[in-house]
């Protein structure tokens, strides 16, 4: 179901990071725009303490990394399942949904259950499943090690884990209701820090406009309902399990009910609180992902114990359209790459040919210039050029405006080079020579079928690589 793509959303930062902490001549003209949004995790470093170790190349690495975390990913789900599911057909079918799901959307989040790359959040996902195991253990000492790893992976996904986790803890002991407890963000009140009420600038906020899925505001019905409904869900299973005498289903239901509704509140405290703005891009929503992991390991459970039981064709009436359902969406989502992206093995998508081109055929402390729309262009694939071809670029208009989010001081930067390149579908020589009087490029790549005056050593149907 779930294709193989390197290179893509995301991983236009993380791998880009990996590569300068290997190379560090590499990008030596936007650097900023990817490390500066590294700094609050250790990933890219022990990515490259990797590959400097194994000798095994990044791609390579990368990849098996993608089948580890996969595979410790759906073991934590068995693991879970077991205790909450005294039957095979219960344990297996939790873990099949949640497979078979992994490129569900995760409702107005810009997110899956597992990416189609290596992804922090993915190692980060695993921890925190782990972690939860040990919580029903009450090992809290080795659950809070667990905790501690997926915070410096991925803080963000990590600091929702601990506070499932803490609720959990707190759900477990009868004597210390989990509503009489005080909740973490009474906490963090009085340590809030002041620059989260500091005026933004327009730079900032032109960046911020460009991903509605910040604001819950802008959300349609159907994502009102993929953040309500887990909430009801998650709670009719609890109730079921409370009274089908299974404490391990019910905690953790009770728990991720609870959390749901709970983070949805101060999600909607700090979206629709202008004051707060500058807290938008922690994304407060996310804490949907771990949501719907459980939900999927507990309904998939139900299901087979209640539905699907030892019958063959029960399971195949399921699971096959699912599958090919999310086979036949990602295939949509990548209509013009290869399902699997294996190292090694040459594309056909000709962007990425011209990205291969330009990795081996230009000078390391070359500057591109690009549509600052490029990744969603058709056939693109949303594929990151400084991620692929190993070139410093111009700001983009995609990936680069959701950094800015996430670093305010690269806002400004970003809003002039990306405004530097607005029109590019009409731009001419002169446009491309003003941008290297402005920037400094002396590389652009230009859709089929290019510009006149232009120098190209290399092109296909859909691009054309030109030296300024």
């Amino acid at each position: 179901m779930e294709g193989y793509h390197p290179g893509v959303e995301d991983d236009a930062v993380y791998l880009s990071a990996i590569q300068r902490r290997l190379h560090p001549g590499l990008y030596p003209h936007d650097f900023r725009l990817f490390t500066l949004e590294m700094q609050a995790s250790i990933f890219d470093r022990l990515m490259a303490a990797w590959v400097r170790l194994t000798h095994i190349p990044v791609s390579v690495s990368e990849m098996l990394g993608q089948c580890l975390a996969a595979f410790l990913l759906l073991w934590a789900c068995w693991a879970l399942a077991r205790r909450c599911f005294s039957s095979p057909a219960g344990q297996w079918a939790g873990v099949a949904l949640v497979g078979v799901l992994f490129t569900l959307p995760v409702a107005g989040t810009a997110l899956y259950i597992f990416d189609q790359y290596l992804h922090p959040r993915a190692i980060a996902t695993v921890l925190i499943l782990w972690a939860i195991l040990l919580v029903l253990d009450r090992r809290f000492l080795l659950a809070g090690v667990l905790l501690a790893a997926s915070i410096v992976l991925h803080p963000l996904m990590g600091v929702f884990g601990l506070s499932y986790c803490v609720m959990l803890s707190i759900a477990g002991m009868r004597s210390r209701p989990l509503v009489e407890q005080p909740a973490a963000v009474t906490v963090a009140a009085g340590i809030v820090p002041t620059w989260i009420f500091e005026g933004p600038t327009a730079a900032w906020k032109q960046a911020l406009n460009t991903r509605d899925y910040y604001f819950i505001a802008r959300w349609t019905w159907y994502e009102w309902l993929g953040a309500i409904a887990p909430i009801l869900i998650l709670w009719l299973m609890a109730r079921y399990a409370r009274r089908a005498g299974r404490p391990a289903m019910a905690g953790l239901a009770g728990a991720a009910a609870f959390f749901a509704a709970f983070q949805l509140a101060i999600a909607c405290v700090v979206l629709l609180t202008p004051a707060l703005v500058r807290i938008t891009p922690m994304q407060p929503m996310r804490y949907l992902h771990l949501v719907y992991i459980l939900m999927a390991l507990l309904g998939g459970g139900l299901i087979g114990e209640k539905i699907l039981r030892n019958h063959l064709w029960r399971w195949v009436a399921l699971f096959l359209p699912l599958a090919f359902g999310m086979f036949i969406a990602q295939r949509s989502l990548f209509a013009g790459t290869e399902h699997l992206e294996l190292p090694g093995v040459a594309s056909h998508n000709p962007w990425l040919r011209a990205f291969a081109w330009v990795r081996t055929n230009t000078p390391v402390d070359a500057y591109f210039a690009l549509d600052p729309w490029y990744m969603q262009l058709p056939g693109e694939d949303y594929h990151s050029f400084r991620a692929i071809a190993q070139r410093s670029e111009l700001a983009d208009a995609v990936k680069d405006a959701a950094v800015a989010t996430q670093v305010p001081d690269l806002a400004p930067l970003w809003q002039q080079q990306a405004q530097a390149a607005s029109g590019w579908q009409h731009f001419q020589k002169q446009d491309f020579l003003r941008l290297q009087q402005q920037f400094g490029v002396n590389w652009i790549i230009v859709q089929a079928p290019g510009v006149d005056g232009l120098d190209c050593p290399y092109s296909n149907e859909t691009v054309a690589v030109c030296r300024l």
